[in-house]
Order: structure tokens, then C-alpha cells, then sequence
């Protein structure tokens, strides 16, 4: 049903050179070499946008805008709707890393207009899958659901394992997070057998992450970790250095769940000082919002706490997590209504509040 994965965001000649699974370092040499030989606006174009993407997924924020931006200038002198697309729809992504959810918004939506009016149908479909993930990532599922359903369906037709995994893993995100585990874990395990059999190895990792939280949730801490070293491995191949990042706040969570409150303290901090190196402020926040409750079982003074929450509920509410700003009011009802000293660990999974669920998938 699917063919191996590529990677469409590599064009013309280093469509070629490089694949999906390249590391982001062999992949910013390549381009950086092809940009420096380009010919031609729309080589450059291509060669820029290659740039941004392995620096944004290097984690250095500064040298991908400039390169998306870069791409943006070549494309538009080429005179090439679909080429600005893909520079938009990679701005547009690194504004989303960046927690300028807003602004990503923005240049994602542009991104979609381009797209359409080039007639580049991969173009389109990542940028509104960027558009998607946004809306995701905020909490807003009921404005994004279908459109989530809908991508999947096109990347199913058009046999893209890529994609089909990107859709099919982020819908298993909103279940997991509205409660719906059994489905969540379904559709995880499922996209990482499709990454697997396509030989998309960073959306095995990311799809691997998914299924480690769920059976985190149910209980099955050691087979969880045992999944996220295996993730980690595939992040370090690669050079995913945000992927990583979000890996070790994972294990935190799994830790945390299992009441090993020690390690997960150690292990958000590792999380936090890899999202602070690459400047990815939604990624701080929760690993703080994790590290805040660690703290909070080990027993720092609950005074210190419901201020550090405050302060994160404020970082939550302008960077527009609306599902995380929920998690930090229910774990301060959960602090204020227990006496200071004694307060238990939640149960399995209790940290994630539970609204109506999406639509299963068909």
C-alpha cells in the first residue's frame, strides 16, 4: 500500500543526494555545498530550504530563519509560487517550534494559497498538515480533527507513508489526550509498523513516543522506557536534536508516573537545558511544568510551587497551549485541596484531563 518514504522538502539535485533518513548534519553540508554552486534563484530556493530544515532540526533557530527566509527571496525572484510555498511552509513550521503560534498561522495559511496557485499538491498538503499540528498542539481539536481525518485519507490514497504516519500519529495524540488510550495506542503502534516498513526512521522514533506515553498511562513503565531508548537511539542517528529533547521529557513523564520522583527531576532537567539551547520555549515550559511537580512530590514548599505554576499557566496562556494550561490549573486544584504535607502521587495517567473525544479513524 505504501512506497518507502521520502523526504519532498529535498528538490531538484538534492532530491537525489539526500533521503529521508540522512543526518541533519550530512544533510545542512550537502545543501550548504549545493547553495554555494546554485546557478539558478530556483536552485538556490531549494538548496535554502534544505538549510533551514536541517538547521531547525538541529535546534539552531537564528541560522534556519535566515535560510527560510533566504529560500523565500530565491523563490519569489524565480518567480515560482510552489518553491515560496515551501519556504513559508518551513518558516511557518520553525515560528510553530518557537511557540509563535500565531505567527505560524500566518505564514502556513499563505503557505496553502501558494501552494494551490502553483499546483504543487505535496506543498499544499504540508502546509496544511503544518496548520493542522498547530491547531493540535493548542488543544483546539475540534477545529482540527477533520482536517487531520482528511490528510490522512490523501496521504492513504496517494500511498505516502510519510504522511500517513504524521496523520495517523497525530490523531493517536488527541485521543491519548481526551482519554481515549485503547485507540491511541492502536494507532500509535500502527504508524510506527507504517514508519517502519517505509523506512521512515524519525517517524518510528516520534510514532515510538507516542506508544511509550500510552502504556506509560496504563501502567507499563519498564516496557515504555525500553521504547523511548529506542527512540533516542534513532534521535542521536539522525541528529534530532528537538525530537531528543522531547524524548527525555517524555521519559520525565513516564518516571514521574511511576512516583520515581528522583529521576524524573534529573531527567526534565536534561529536557529543560536541551530546550533552552535551541531557544524552543513550548518545550521549556512543559519540561518546567514537569520539573514544578516533581519538585512538588519531593516536598518543596507548596507556596513556591503554586507561584512557579502561576508563572507557567501566564507562559501557557501567551504562547497559546491551551490542553497544557489545563494541566497546570488541574495539578494546582490537586495541590489545594490536600493538606501541605502527604500529598500523593496522582494515579496513572491522572496528570492529562480528559474533554470529548475526536472521531475514531475510518
Amino acid at each position: 500500500m505504501y512506497g518507502k518514504a521520502f523526504a519532498p522538502e529535498y528538490q531538484g539535485e538534492l532530491g537525489s543526494a539526500l533521503g529521508v533518513n540522512s543526518s541533519y548534519e550530512e544533510v545542512l553540508a550537502t545543501a550548504s555545498r549545493a547553495h554555494a554552486e546554485a546557478d539558478s534563484a530556483l536552485e538556490r530556493a531549494r538548496a535554502a530550504l534544505a538549510v533551514a530544515e536541517a538547521n531547525r532540526r538541529l535546534g539552531r533557530v537564528t541560522e534556519a530563519g535566515d535560510a527560510w527566509r533566504e529560500s523565500y527571496r530565491s523563490a519569489r525572484a524565480a518567480d515560482d509560487a510552489g518553491a515560496r510555498a515551501w519556504a513559508l511552509w518551513s518558516g511557518g513550521t520553525l515560528a510553530r517550534q518557537c511557540g509563535s503560534l500565531p505567527l505560524a498561522r500566518r505564514l502556513l495559511a499563505h503557505a496553502v494559497t501558494l501552494a494551490e496557485a502553483g499546483g504543487d499538491r505535496l506543498a499544499h498538503g504540508y502546509a496544511l498538515a503544518g496548520l493542522a499540528e498547530t491547531g493540535r498542539i493548542q488543544g483546539d481539536y475540534a477545529a482540527v480533527a477533520a482536517l487531520h481525518e482528511e490528510l490522512l485519507a490523501q496521504a492513504q490514497k496517494h500511498g505516502e507513508a510519510r504522511h500517513t504516519v504524521w496523520a495517523m500519529s497525530g490523531i493517536a495524540q488527541m485521543h491519548r489526550n481526551t482519554g481515549g488510550y485503547a485507540k491511541a495506542l492502536e494507532l500509535f503502534e500502527e504508524s510506527a509498523r507504517i514508519a517502519a516498513d517505509a523506512e521512515d526512521h524519525r517517524g518510528r522514533a516520534w510514532s515510538l513516543r507516542g506508544v511509550a506515553d500510552v502504556l506509560s498511562v496504563q501502567g507499563e513503565t519498564e516496557r515504555a522506557l525500553t521504547l523511548l531508548s529506542e527512540a533516542e537511539a534513532i534521535c542521536r542517528t539522525m541528529d534530532l536534536a528537538s525530537a531528543l529533547a522531547y524524548n527525555h521529557k517524555m521519559r520525565g513523564n513516564v518516571l514521574y508516573r511511576a512516583g520515581r520522583y528522583e529521576s524524573a527531576r534529573e531527567t526534565y532537567t536534561l529536557a529543560l537545558r536541551e530546550f533552552r539551547a535551541m531557544q524552543e520555549p513550548r518545550g521549556v515550559a512543559l519540561s518546567r511544568l514537569g520539573l514544578a511537580k516533581s519538585r512538588a512530590r519531593l516536598g518543596r514548599d507548596r507556596d513556591e510551587t503554586l507561584a512557579e505554576l502561576s508563572v507557567l499557566e501566564g507562559d501557557f496562556r501567551r504562547i497559546g497551549l491551551h490542553h497544557a494550561r489545563d494541566m497546570v490549573i488541574a495539578f494546582r486544584a490537586e495541590l489545594t485541596a490536600r493538606p501541605e504535607q502527604g500529598t500523593p502521587a496522582p494515579r496513572s495517567g491522572a496528570t492529562t484531563l480528559r474533554s470529548p473525544a475526536v472521531p475514531a479513524t475510518s
